[in-house]
């Protein structure tokens, strides 16, 4: 269990820890409103919509007072009985339809509300995934893809939630209670002060629990977060638990994790929730006193009995809107607590374009690396001095020991990190000057660690190049060596992948993978161990199709497989981030250093 504290969820505790203090409440709820601004008339239309229906659930309520006073509480004998009967019939109906005219204004502020809120969370999931699209490598390597996942899903919802209903019935539960205040204080105004000397106590009992409530949900969403990461770490990584025997170690992690969380929703949960029982019973209380003052004022001050239950009614009326808006507050403070994770994406700074770019129209492919320092992080350097070169059509191969920075080189090449000092060139022109997307698309990439995306196998090579005929596919697969195992696949070209290509096996997942760099025209080459995952066989096949779409192409290759760079025009031998030797192969076996060791320690192993 030692280890555990310095595997992934250590860092997880630290990165977690690192977040610091929740934004201001205030600002992030301003900034979520800015979502719905595109839509002004529709929700001017939602607040007619709310007006029309606290009007007639306020009106609706006054109306039982002449109800109440003019058609049941009268003296049976004296007057005309069937008269009063026909006037109470009439005056149900009118209020039947002020009734309905508050259901219908009550379906349209939701209905509105509904479109408007969905509207602005696509926006937000937009906005989100463009973000994500512009952020460097170096924000993937440090943020757990679940967690990042967890911001679409959990806090987007949250976010939903508030907008679909909560919104509009805290605006709505303001409207209710100016509005009862002024009809009860128009009643009785006895009793509609004694109902108003609540509200301080209802307001301090409220801020105190807002406040605690508001950090507790914070942590709520930052423990969902984590463990919707570990959780995608371990179902995706499955293979390497079980092989290690380390499902016990997961599943302690997990509960550690699910612990954090519990607690966590317990807090806030208890948080938000108690507002509800604390002021419905502080209501309730409320009422009793204002019908017992009632009661008194009817027979004491001749009080009519039908101003007696309006005003009683109006009680019950003004504290309900108190109840459903502190009930809201859970679903508030899980929103506010949402929109903060999302917003902290936003406000990640972009990949930048340097301020003077090289407007070019291709890349013929001349590669100079001169003096290059650099670092993952500022106090920790990583490669130290490098220099190389390479030209149109000429093979680069990088070999070395795990960890000595033969990747890190190729990165640089492909902007994914920049370095500290030292320079890149291409083509002559600094690389930090030539647009990112134009860089890229002129160079292809075969990774060790394949990805496959849901869709047919002619899409997953089109991806290379998409303007590539179904010619152009079958070509490179061929060139791949992946042309006869597609073709013995139950629908061919067209088998649709899914989950990363797990109907495939790893060697094959990788042939795809060179093809789709086969298919592209990008001058351009990175094969980081590209041939790491199949067979000898295999390997010489894809080595001779390899060289055709090599020949007029500037090619980095990095392998542990030393027969894959005989060939090569130089061989960078990488220790601890130098370049300790360089050479073609036989230059660098008669040199009898470290790569002559690797080599023969390898050939004793084949």
């Amino acid at each position: 269990m030692k280890e555990l504290s310095v595997g992934p969820g250590a860092s997880r505790e630290r990165a977690m820890g690192a977040r610091g203090k929740p934004k201001d409440s205030k600002k992030t709820l301003l900034r979520l409103l800015r979502y719905v601004g595109s839509d002004r008339k529709w929700i001017a239309l939602a607040l007619a919509a709310v007006l029309v229906f606290n009007f007639a659930s306020l009106a609706s309520s006054y109306m039982l007072r002449p109800i109440i006073n003019r058609y049941i509480f009268f003296d049976a004998g004296a007057g005309d009985l069937a008269a009063r009967i026909r006037g109470l019939a009439a005056a149900l109906g009118v209020l039947a339809l002020v009734y309905a005219l508050s259901v219908v204004g009550q379906w349209l502020q939701q209905r509105i509300m509904l479109r408007v809120s969905q509207r602005s969370l696509m926006k937000m999931r937009r906005e989100l995934f463009e973000k994500l699209q512009s952020l460097p490598i170096r924000y993937f390597d440090t943020h757990a893809a679940g967690d990042i996942m967890s911001r679409f899903t959990n806090d987007v919802d949250a976010v939903g939630e508030l907008l679909n209903t909560t919104l509009v019935q805290m605006i709505s539960g303001a409207i209710t209670l100016v509005g009862t205040t002024v009809l009860m204080l128009y009643t009785n105004v006895i009793l509609g002060v004694m109902t108003l000397l609540l509200m301080p106590m209802l307001g301090f009992l409220s801020r105190a629990i807002i406040r605690a409530g508001r950090k507790a949900y914070t942590e709520q969403q930052r423990n969902l977060g984590a463990l919707n990461g570990y959780a995608q770490e371990m179902i995706t990584g499955q293979k390497v638990v079980k092989v290690f025997n380390h499902e016990d170690i997961s599943v302690a992690e997990f509960e550690k994790l699910n612990q954090a969380l519990r607690q966590a929703q317990t807090a806030a949960q208890f948080r938000s929730g108690i507002m509800g029982p604390v002021t419905h019973q502080l209501c309730n209380a409320g009422y009793a006193l204002v019908a017992c003052a009632g009661a008194i004022l009817v027979v004491t001050r001749g009080f009519d009995l039908g101003g007696l239950a309006v005003s009683v009614n109006y009680t019950r009326q003004f504290n309900r809107p108190i109840n459903e808006m502190s009930m809201q507050m859970n679903n508030v403070f899980s929103a506010l607590a949402g929109a903060e994770r999302v917003f902290e994406v936003l406000e990640q700074e972009p990949e930048c374009e340097s301020a003077e770019t090289v407007p070019l129209d291709h890349i013929e492919g001349h590669v100079v690396v001169d003096h290059v320092n650099f670092g993952y992080t500022p106090d920790v350097t990583v490669l130290h001095d490098i220099s190389l070169y390479a030209k149109p059509g000429q093979k680069i191969a990088f070999v070395g020991s795990t960890g000595a920075g033969k990747t890190t080189v190729t990165n640089l090449l492909s902007r994914f990190y920049d370095i500290q000092s030292g320079s890149i060139t291409i083509d002559g022109i600094p690389i930090e000057r030539i647009e990112r997307r134009f860089l890229r698309s002129n160079i292809a990439m075969v990774l060790q660690d394949t990805h496959l995306f849901t869709g047919t196998v002619r899409e997953n090579i089109r991806y290379g190049r998409l303007d590539a005929t179904d010619g152009e596919v079958e070509q490179a697969a061929k060139v791949a060596s992946a042309h006869s195992f597609i073709l013995r696949l139950e629908h061919g070209y067209d088998t649709v992948l899914e989950q990363d290509g797990q109907n495939l096996s790893q060697g094959q997942r990788q042939l795809l993978a060179i093809a789709r760099a086969a298919i592209s025209k990008a001058p351009i080459l990175i094969l980081d161990e590209a041939t790491s995952s199949v067979d000898t066989r295999t390997e010489r096949h894809i080595e001779e199709g390899m060289d055709a779409i090599m020949k007029n192409r500037t090619t980095f290759v990095i392998a542990h497989r030393l027969s894959t760079v005989r060939q090569s025009n130089a061989i960078m031998v990488l220790e601890k981030g130098r370049i300790v030797e360089r050479g073609t192969h036989a230059e660098l076996l008669a040199m009898k250093g470290r790569y002559a060791d690797l080599y023969y320690e390898l050939a004793q192993l084949d």
